[in-house]
């Protein structure tokens, strides 16, 4: 029995790729029971179930030929015992298997039915094939992400899938639950990652609006346009992360590198190519670990660029257990966390289709 926020809640998910998977391992991590439904061809995949299948953790697996109006029909079953599905199929898919939000709000009316597309259900570009890099292309984040004399660079599928997509996929989920649990009514959530991407660039936005930001790559506070908000390279070829924004972190900064400049100059912009070159040179001359080691603990918002497996074994992260190994495996802890109903990470992913049997049981779904 799970003893997370979401306990209790029974989730349908219709098995795809990235933002849709991820936002099922959400809720799965936070306590409600996901059952993911998965194709037959997929069903013997080597990189289905086991320990490195990290977005199925804690879920249970069915097969259903949602292609035959026999699986359809099951399904229906399983909707009808359900609190939410969500699926990240291209729009109208799921209306001509005959599972579609009327289809399944008509069995259920109390459902919450959460869609997952990259374009949303409508619009000129609906129906038209995309990934990440292209829907947070056409929101301007990545346009705004990169040094001024190059390319924008991709931000791993961070931005769009993950936080544009599937985040914003639970965020309406769980407000639409609140309002089933109001009014008994249940409802279709449209979770577009184009639109996730633009709302996370509110205040990004907002400083453009107030001429503060500058809509061009690489100039400004946030996108290493500032001197002391800037990445460096070390006398080993790695990398510092400077985040000394506020004069009281930045003037920390100043001290304990002893560049001698004059602190109350730090936002003179006519000084800053100086500036950059003088902290560009400083850096140069240690390990990115005898930084880390000079700056740990200090105010100066210095930090080491890690790779993802040293990320693993830092001592801050270990501290929290932010990070877990599990079978060889290392990936994220369940978040964020509850101090009375503590999220816990359920089991590894299963084989496809494992669960089939026992999930039409417990769920009282008779089977032939």
């Amino acid at each position: 029995m799970t003893t997370g926020p979401l306990a209790g809640v029974r989730v349908v998910e219709l098995g795809g790729l990235g933002p849709g998977p991820f936002a099922g391992m959400l809720l799965a991590d936070l306590g409600a029971e996901v059952v993911r439904v998965d194709r037959p061809e997929r069903a013997g995949e080597s990189d289905a179930g086991g320990p490195a299948d990290v977005l199925n953790r804690g879920k249970r697996s069915v097969v259903l030929d949602l292609k035959d109006p026999s699986g359809a029909a099951a399904l229906l079953e399983l909707v009808e015992r359900a609190d939410v599905l969500i699926e990240g199929f291209r729009p109208s898919v799921t209306e001509r298997l005959g599972i579609g939000p009327h289809d399944c709000l008509a069995r259920n009316p109390r459902l919450v039915y959460g869609r997952m597309t990259g374009w949303g259900q409508d619009g000129p570009l609906s129906a038209t094939a995309g990934h990440d890099l292209t829907y947070i292309a056409l929101t301007g984040a990545l346009g705004a992400i990169g040094d001024a004399d190059g390319p924008p660079q991709i931000p791993l599928n961070l931005v769009g899938d993950f936080g544009g997509g599937g985040c914003y996929l639970v965020i309406g989920v769980l407000a639409a639950l609140h309002v089933t649990a109001r009014t008994g009514r249940g409802q279709v959530v449209d979770a577009a990652i184009v639109d996730g991407t633009a709302h996370l660039l509110a205040s990004t936005f907002a400083k453009l609006g107030r001429g503060e930001w500058s809509d061009e790559r690489g100039v400004n506070r946030f996108d290493g346009g500032w001197p002391f908000y800037a990445v460096y390279g070390t006398s080993d070829g790695r990398h510092v992360a400077v985040g000394a924004l506020e004069r009281k972190f930045y003037r920390r900064l100043v001290e304990l590198l002893d560049l001698g400049v004059d602190p109350e100059r730090q936002h003179d912009r006519s000084a800053w190519p100086e500036l950059r070159a003088l902290l560009a040179k400083r850096f140069a001359q240690r390990t990115r670990d005898e930084w880390a080691a000079l700056f740990e603990g200090t105010d100066a918002c210095v930090a080491p660029v890690l790779s993802l497996t040293e990320a693993a074994r830092h001592p801050h992260l270990a501290a929290r257990a932010s990070l877990f190994t599990r079978d060889g495996v290392v990936q994220p802890a369940p978040a964020p966390r509850f101090s009375a109903t503590p999220a816990a990470v359920g089991p590894v992913a299963p084989a496809v289709g494992a669960d089939t049997r026992a999930v039409f049981q417990d769920w009282g779904i008779p089977t032939t």
